[in-house]
Parts: C-alpha cells; sequence; structure tokens
C-alpha cells in the first residue's frame, strides 16, 4: 500500500507467520523518551497493573465508587511522574531531578491511597475532616495539578489554578482581598480552605468526580481495547480496507483517509492519533496524487478530527454525555450516527470537488490491496467490534461490554495464530511443529502484555485531564459559577440563540487552546449548558452534542489547530497553511449542530416523513455549501450561482417549513444546473491551478 510494504501485504505481517499480527514488532517492553531502561520497565509494570485492576473492575467484580476512582488516579499519578520527567523529555533528571520526582511519586500513590485506605473512616467524619484529611486533601491537589502540566499542558493547570483562586476569593473566603478584583456578577462569598478541600478531595463532585469517573471506567477499558486492537493490527486493516474500498477512484487516497479514520475512531481516542496513525499512509499518497502539501495535511486533519464524532466511541464523548444526561449508552451512540455521517460526508465531497477540479485519477489497481485479500488476511478483526455492538444493543453495561471485546479479541488472535500453523502452513509446505507453536504462544504473550501496558499510557493524558476538569466543575458547584456564565451569556446574546451559539462557539475555541477537547467539553457543558437548556429551550442531549461538537474545532481551527499541526508535520508542509485547509474541509463541525438545534427532529425524531425531509434538506444543504465554496460539483459554478447558493443554504437552517421549501427549491435548482452544465461537457474545461 505504500512504498515500503507490497500491495495487499496482511495487516502486521512482519510480526512473523502464525504469531498474533504484530506481536513480534519492536521490543517487548518499548523506551520511555531518554530515561534508563529501569524507568522504561517500571512503567511497564505499572501499565499492565493498572489494566489489569481496570478489567478486574470491569468484568469480574465491579467496585465502589471511591475505589474505583481513587486506585485508578493513583496508578495514573505514579504513571505521569514516570514517563513525564521534571526536566522535561531532552535532559536526564539528575540526582536533584530523582529527588523532586521521588517526592511526587510518593505523593501520587498516596493521594489515591489515602482515600481508599481511610475511606469508612473518612465516611463517618463527614463534614468534620481532621488535620490529616486536609493535608493530604493539600497534597492531592498540588500532585494532580502537577501530573496535569507534565501530561496535559500547562494551560489546563492555569485553569485549575485560577478555578482554585476563585473559590478562596470572596468576603469570607481564605483569600477575601481577591475578591474585591472580581466583577459585579461575579462576585461570590468564598469559601475556607477546608471546605473547598472538602470539596476538591473528600467528595465526589472534586478530583474523584463524574469526570474522572467516567475516566476510571468507560474511557479506559475502550482506551484498553483499542490498545489490543493496534498491536494486533487492526488499524493497519482498516486502512488496507478502506484503500482497497477507494483507491481507484479519482482522489482515492484521500477518500480512504476519511473512511481509515472514521474506523480508527471507533479504536482511538485522539484526533492527532488518528493523524498520525492514518496520515502515515494517507499523506503521503495524496501528495503523490497532486494534492498541495497543505491540502493532503489539512484532509487528513478534518478525517482525522471526524473520527472523533463518530460512534460507537466518539472519543471519550459518548460516555460523558450519557453519564450528564442519563440517557443510556446506546441511544446516544444511534442518535449520534447520522450527524457523524453528516460530517464524514461532506469532508469525503470536499475531497472529491478537489480531486475532479485537479483531474486527479486514483492510485493504479495493482499498487492497491484488493479487498478478498485484505478480508481473508483481517477477517478477525471485525468479530470483536461486531460482539461490541451487539453486546451493547442488548444492554449490557459498557464496562462489560469492554471486558468481553478485550477477551474476543485475544481469543481471535488466537484462533487465527492456530488456523495459520494447523490448516494454513501446512498446505504450503511448512508443517506443524512444536517449535511453531511455542513461537506462537510467546508472540502471543508478548502482544497480551503489550497491550495491556500501551493501554495505561494512553490513558494518562485524558485521565489527568479529567482529573483537572473535576477540580473545575467542583469550584463551579461550590460558588454558582454556572448559573453566573449563564446568565452573562444571556446578557451578551440579547436572547438571540444564533449569537448565543457563535458565543458557545468562541469559547469552545479559546477553551480548545489550552484544554483537550474532553476537558474542554466538560468545563464547557458545566457553564453553558443550563443557559442553552433553560433559557434558550435547546433539547438536553442536542444542548450536549451541540457543545461536544464544538469542542473538536481547536483541532482543525487556526491559530491553535493540533490536528492540524499535526498533518503539518507528516505533510512537511506550514502548520497555519495546513489548518487553513483543515478549518475549510471540517466545515461540517460548524454547520452541523447549527442544524441539529434548528431542526431538533434530526435527533429526536417524529414523524417519518418530517424526519426524511430535514435528513433531506440536511444533505442538500452541505452539498451545494461545498459546492459553493470549492465554485465546482459537476462543473465549474459561475458566480451568481455561488451567490444564491449562500442565502439559500441559510434558507434551509430556518425553522420555518416555506423558507425551507424554499431554499431546498433554489439550492436544486442550481445543483440541476450544475449538473445539466457538466452533462453538457463543461466539467471537462478545469481551470488551471485550481
Amino acid at each position: 500500500m505504500t512504498e515500503s510494504a507490497p500491495a495487499g501485504a496482511p495487516p502486521g505481517a512482519q510480526g512473523g507467520a502464525g504469531a498474533p499480527p504484530g506481536a513480534q514488532d519492536g521490543p517487548l517492553i518499548p523506551p520511555v523518551g531518554r530515561q534508563p531502561r529501569t524507568v522504561a520497565i517500571a512503567v511497564f509494570l505499572v501499565g499492565i497493573g493498572l489494566s489489569l485492576f481496570q478489567l478486574y473492575g470491569a468484568g469480574i467484580e465491579p467496585l465502589g465508587l471511591f475505589y474505583q476512582r481513587t486506585i485508578h488516579l493513583s496508578f495514573i499519578l505514579v504513571l505521569a511522574f514516570l514517563i513525564f520527567p521534571v526536566t522535561g523529555g531532552e535532559r536526564p533528571r539528575g540526582p536533584l531531578g530523582w529527588a523532586v520526582d521521588a517526592v511526587f511519586l510518593a505523593a501520587g500513590a498516596a493521594s489515591g491511597g489515602y482515600i481508599a485506605w481511610n475511606l469508612d473512616a473518612i465516611i463517618n467524619r463527614a463534614g468534620f475532616w481532621s488535620q490529616t484529611d486536609i493535608w493530604m486533601g493539600i497534597l492531592a491537589t498540588v500532585t494532580v495539578l502537577e501530573a496535569c502540566r507534565r501530561a496535559v499542558g500547562l494551560g489546563m493547570t492555569v485553569i485549575g489554578l485560577v478555578a482554585i483562586l476563585y473559590a478562596l476569593a470572596g468576603s469570607r473566603g481564605e483569600l477575601p482581598w481577591l475578591g474585591e478584583w472580581l466583577p459585579g456578577i461575579m462576585e461570590h462569598r468564598g469559601a475556607s480552605l477546608e471546605r473547598l478541600v472538602g470539596q476538591l478531595y473528600l467528595g465526589q463532585e472534586g478530583i474523584f468526580g463524574l469526570p474522572l469517573g467516567v475516566a476510571a471506567t468507560y474511557v479506559f477499558i475502550f482506551v484498553l481495547f483499542g490498545a489490543f486492537l493496534e498491536v494486533t493490527g487492526a488499524g493497519k486493516f482498516f486502512i488496507d480496507l478502506a484503500y482497497a474500498a477507494t483507491g481507484k477512484r479519482p482522489g482515492g487516497p484521500a477518500k480512504a483517509a476519511v473512511l481509515a479514520s472514521a474506523g480508527m475512531g471507533s479504536i482511538s481516542g485522539s484526533a492527532i492519533a488518528n493523524v498520525v496513525t492514518t496520515g502515515a499512509f494517507t499523506i503521503p499518497l495524496m501528495k503523490r496524487l497532486g494534492y498541495r502539501r497543505a491540502q493532503a495535511g489539512g484532509i487528513e486533519a478534518a478525517a482525522s478530527t471526524g473520527g472523533q464524532i463518530t460512534p460507537p466511541l466518539m472519543g471519550a464523548g459518548a460516555f460523558l454525555i450519557s453519564e450528564y444526561t442519563r440517557i443510556p449508552y446506546i441511544d446516544i451512540v444511534v442518535l449520534a450516527i447520522f450527524p457523524a455521517v453528516l460530517y464524514l460526508g461532506t469532508v469525503y465531497l470536499f475531497v472529491h470537488i478537489v480531486a475532479m477540479k485537479r483531474g486527479m485519477e486514483g492510485v493504479p489497481q495493482d499498487e492497491l490491496p484488493r479487498v478478498a485479500r485484505v478480508m481473508a488476511d483481517g477477517w478477525q478483526f471485525v468479530i470483536p467490534l461486531v460482539l461490541l455492538v451487539w453486546l451493547l444493543v442488548n444492554n449490557l453495561s459498557p464496562m462489560r461490554v469492554g471486558f468481553w471485546a478485550i477477551l474476543t479479541v485475544i481469543g481471535v488472535a488466537g484462533l487465527r495464530a492456530c488456523l495459520d500453523i494447523f490448516v494454513f502452513e501446512p498446505r504450503a509446505g511448512r508443517p506443524a511443529s512444536l517449535e511453531r507453536v511455542k513461537e506462537a504462544l510467546t508472540g502471543g504473550v508478548r502482544m497480551i502484555l503489550g497491550a495491556l501496558a500501551l493501554g495505561a499510557r494512553n490513558a494518562v493524558a485524558v485521565s489527568m485531564a479529567c482529573a483537572v476538569a473535576g477540580i473545575i466543575v467542583g469550584v463551579v458547584g461550590l460558588t454558582g459559577l454556572g448559573l453566573k456564565f449563564s446568565s452573562m451569556m444571556v446578557a451578551f446574546s440579547g436572547g438571540n440563540m444564533l449569537l448565543a451559539l457563535i458565543l458557545v462557539l468562541i469559547a469552545s475555541l479559546v477553551l480548545g487552546m489550552g484544554l483537550p477537547v474532553t476537558a474542554a467539553y466538560i468545563v464547557l457543558i458545566v457553564l453553558v449548558g443550563p443557559a442553552l437548556t433553560e433559557e434558550f429551550g435547546v433539547p438536553l442531549l442536542i444542548a450536549h452534542l451541540v457543545v461536544f461538537w464544538y469542542s473538536q474545532d481547536s483541532n482543525v481551527t487556526p491559530p491553535i489547530a493540533l490536528a492540524g499541526f499535526a498533518g503539518a508535520a507528516i505533510a512537511g508542509a506550514k502548520p497555519l497553511d495546513t489548518s487553513v485547509q483543515a478549518w475549510k474541509f471540517a466545515k461540517g463541525l460548524y454547520l452541523i449542530p447549527l442544524f441539529m438545534v434548528y431542526n431538533p427532529e434530526i435527533i429526536q425524531g417524529g414523524p417519518v416523513p418530517l424526519v426524511l425531509w430535514t435528513g433531506l434538506t440536511a444533505v442538500l444543504a452541505l452539498i451545494a455549501f461545498a459546492a459553493a465554496i470549492e465554485g465546482w460539483l459537476f462543473a465549474p459554478m459561475d458566480p451568481v450561482s455561488r451567490l444564491v447558493a449562500v442565502p439559500a443554504t441559510v434558507g434551509l437552517f430556518y425553522p420555518d417549513i416555506r423558507m425551507e421549501i424554499a431554499g431546498a427549491a433554489a439550492l436544486a435548482v442550481i445543483l440541476g444546473w450544475n449538473w445539466w452544465q457538466g452533462r453538457r461537457g463543461a466539467g471537462q474545461v478545469r481551470p488551471s491551478g485550481a
């Protein structure tokens, strides 16, 4: 599929025939930056311990709320301080660095361990905390903030610190002088140190609140599931399958990037991870076919962002939305499918239009994997996903679903190894032997241990972000900041829904510059969710979906577009140029939430004719929007058509059936005229340098 791999090569084939795919790739214990091997071994062992603990709680014996969250946090903090030294990744720790990190390692283990060990006594003295409780709470808060600074970034840590200072400001607070600097609407009476520590550390609304609870249960088990799929070669299987389906069409690699990113979205919790995984294959081929470097990186960034809104995982969003709204997880997954298809379809259409404008062709057939070969080499990866969906449909707990899905991955990998050893290889003249069985067993053990460690490492950033998000949520609850923020939003928007949504979009972009997507969603929904639902009448689920979608925009919106920057690095393009292209291709990220608000039946359902009409108009609006931006669909679009398409598209968003019919009719005429021009042959004349 690429220059370094033969076309149609089975996923993970380099792992050795008969061994679980990927089981023998690289060292069993991967290095941790430039740190000593002893650190790599410690990270490996702690990661395995955390994953086994999570599997025990998910599938064998569920643990109580505080036991699950506190033990999880202790493991995560230890991993964070092992992986991210105080000196940074480029310099050795040295004696002083080790002394500092040894203190934080001990504090990390004690932060959760103290509550788990003394839980009954802490519950019995609720509200009358001992001095030890208070000091442990202060130590844990400082430790969490420092771990977040190292694993997530300074922005999240600063926001957490600002939230703590805000809680202590006020006439009755620990810092009354600070309250004098607050504007009138932001004033509150302030909290004492004991009350704040009780809120953030000793209760269920701070560090150990809902965000960390979701990270310590649903999110971790599915991150671990993704790690098992990754080490067995499932990622390459999805990419190969996408190439086999679309590669020979115009702009095939770019279309494959869209489909592969949707597939990888099922097993990855990060848009950036999607970019570096699928982009390593897709971006070089897009450049070879004629896409500009910035275009290739931007397409991959936009497509990978789509993976984060694509069920079943939606990053960590589906689980968080379910917990906040109390709507069953499977219902959210089902309702989110059509909007995700609309987004990915819009990116796909942009890719197709660019390919047609530039007269691109697909990849030659002899350089593409064949569907039959890809399925023959990777059919086993379909089974865990089918089982996952079937168990979810049957209302099994997501944690238990993830547990069984992981066991299924291990089982099908073992089944494939047995078939290779005892069926396929003997047919090729290589009889089964005890040595081959030992080789396969060794590879299988390596695969399992590697996946357990990888899953834990992949979960560090999201768990730390959720822990600090819990601090912010706890302060919001303690001070009533959510209601104040909602009041300000209503005042600034003047009661206008569109202005309110634009304010939410701006806030999400600003937050996204310093926070991961998951944390940005949590903070934003706590602040603006009440206003959207209570003041503007947006249905609860739609309000959460809108905020979650808008929280993704920092991945593709300049000047801070992290997924765009990752795509630029692979493409060898300028980061800002690539981000602009990603922003253009990801326009559905802004339009589809608006459509959900003004046409709620697309999510909530309703009479069948109305739902079908709403779906049809959504598709029509997005097609016309993409065509108007690019100036091409079946043929070049004249300036008048492009100009008229804008108000016609706005009409489809307007909650009035007459406006919708008028807008749909206008767009149908515009697109029909363009199709007729294409039939006449106007589409064969391609603008130079388009």
